[in-house]
Formats: C-alpha cells, structure tokens, sequence
C-alpha cells in the first residue's frame, strides 16, 4: 500500500483498540502518525511501538475550548494531515427506561459533536492543502436500532449522516475522500468503558465483544478501504452483518428480527442479567 507511505495520519482514540491497531498499520505502511487520546502514557507506550516519527497531541475530545489549538499543533507538525481518522468514541449498555437524560448529552457529545467540530475545524486546511482521507468510526449500530445503545446508536447514526452528507460537497470538488467504518463486535474495551444507565462506566466486557474480531483485522480492512476510495465498509460477521445489509434490503424484516431480538435483552437486563 505504498499510498500511505510518508503520509501524515491523525488518529483520535489511538491508545488501544482499533485506534491503536490503526497507528500500527499506517506506521507499517510508512506514514507518519499523530496520536490523540486521554491517556497519555498509554499513547506513550504506542509511540514506542512504532517504526516512524509519532507527535502525541493529548486531549478530551469533548473540551470543545482547546480543539481549535490542537488541530493547529497537529497541523504545524509535519506542515499538513492527509489522513484524519474519527475514532474517540464510547457505548453504552442500559435500558433506555432507566437511562438519565445527561447521559445522552455526554455520549452524544463524545461521538457525534466531537467528530464533527474536529472534521470542521480541518476542512478549510484540507481543501488549501489540496485532499485529505477522513475516516469516521462509525458501528454497525449505525445502521440499526441495537438494543441498550439508545444514544450510541443515535450518535453513530448521525455521524454516518454527517459524513455522507460531506462527501456529497468535498469529494469531488476538494479532493476530501470520506469513509465510514461500521464494526461490529471487535475485541475491544468498547463494552467493559461503556456508559451505564447513570453515566457510570460499566467496568466489564460481554462475550460478543471477548469473541469479536481482531483489532488488527479491522484496521487491516480499514487501509484497503481507504486505498480503494470506498465510501462505507461494514466489517462484521454473522448475524451482524446480515441485519446491517437488512436495513437496505428488507427494512421490515429487520424490524422484525430487532424487535424480538431486543425484547430479548431487554427482559434480560430488567431481571438484572446484563452479562
């Protein structure tokens, strides 16, 4: 994939997970890479993983205040971001009965607003500089109505509405390629940090999340993708990828399929079984 090579890549959510497995493969293909998180001995310890030059621009994506500065720190870096991935991100596991109202604002917040102020803020430098790749992580959630992920899904559905609505204005006249990621169960942290009913983080994984696919795998997925301009790739399996494929074929059937699913895991969760 010699197309990423000494390309500048910024990744938001890099200190583990599919954000981390994407530094390691964009490194491997010789771009240089920014990476972005809470956490920063974490993103230290990715740094040293990898085999080019890395600039660590630490923050929380939702202090709105001091975004601007640290687009302009990742920017001033190398001269320019040719790719900028979408990534910081987290789920959440409650019914949305018992979910309080604050909880929506801040997950909303953290995958919806957050994206979209950090893509805004770039695109004036991306058309100056002639073309970029904008990744968003979206989820196969996304696409449905998944169960105990009332404001997840809302915010990855609005940001696959956003991106598709971008790519309509700057693909051809700017040369800004937009692809959206839709994952379905990767094996992750996503579960064990997401959000519970009172804006908790729940502290344990869930078996699809443990026998989801590898990180490496997706990220690996991901670079074909961007290198072959695709527009949306759904990386999942199974059941999974089967309802997101329903939501365009036969809508019905998977309202179908999701209600009784969820009527499932719903009763579930009221008897107190949320493993």
């Amino acid at each position: 994939m010699t197309k990423f090579k000494d390309k500048i890549a910024w990744i938001t959510g890099a200190s583990s997970g599919i954000g981390e497995a994407l530094a390691k493969a964009f490194a491997a293909e010789g771009a240089h890479i920014i990476l972005s998180g809470r956490r920063v001995e974490a993103l230290e310890r990715v740094a040293g993983e990898l085999p080019t030059d890395t600039l660590i621009v630490p923050f929380e994506v939702t202090d709105f205040g001091v975004l601007e500065s640290k687009v302009a720190e990742a920017w001033a870096w190398k001269g320019r971001v040719d790719i900028f991935v979408n990534n910081a991100g987290v789920s959440q596991r409650s019914l949305a009965i018992k979910t309080a109202p604050q909880v929506y604002t801040g997950l909303i917040n953290i995958d919806l607003i957050a994206p979209i102020w950090l893509t805004q803020l770039q695109l004036p430098k991306m058309v100056e500089a002639g073309g970029a790749n904008i990744i968003a992580i979206s989820s196969v959630a996304g696409r449905i109505g998944a169960p105990l992920r009332t404001a997840y899904s809302a915010a990855k559905h609005g940001l696959i509405g956003y991106m598709d609505a971008l790519r309509t204005e700057v693909s051809k006249l700017h040369n800004i390629q937009v692809t959206n990621i839709l994952p379905g169960s990767v094996a992750t942290d996503v579960s064990r940090n997401a959000f519970t009913a009172d804006g908790s983080t729940r502290g344990k994984s869930d078996q699809a999340i443990d026998g989801g696919d590898d990180p490496a795998d997706c990220a690996k997925a991901i670079l074909e993708a961007v290198e072959n301009n695709v527009p949306e790739l759904i990386f999942a399996q199974g059941m999974e990828l089967d309802m997101a494929k329903l939501r365009h074929s036969d809508p019905d059937k998977l309202f179908e399929l999701t209600t009784e699913f969820g009527a499932q895991v719903a009763e579930r969760y009221e008897s107190g079984d949320d493993a």
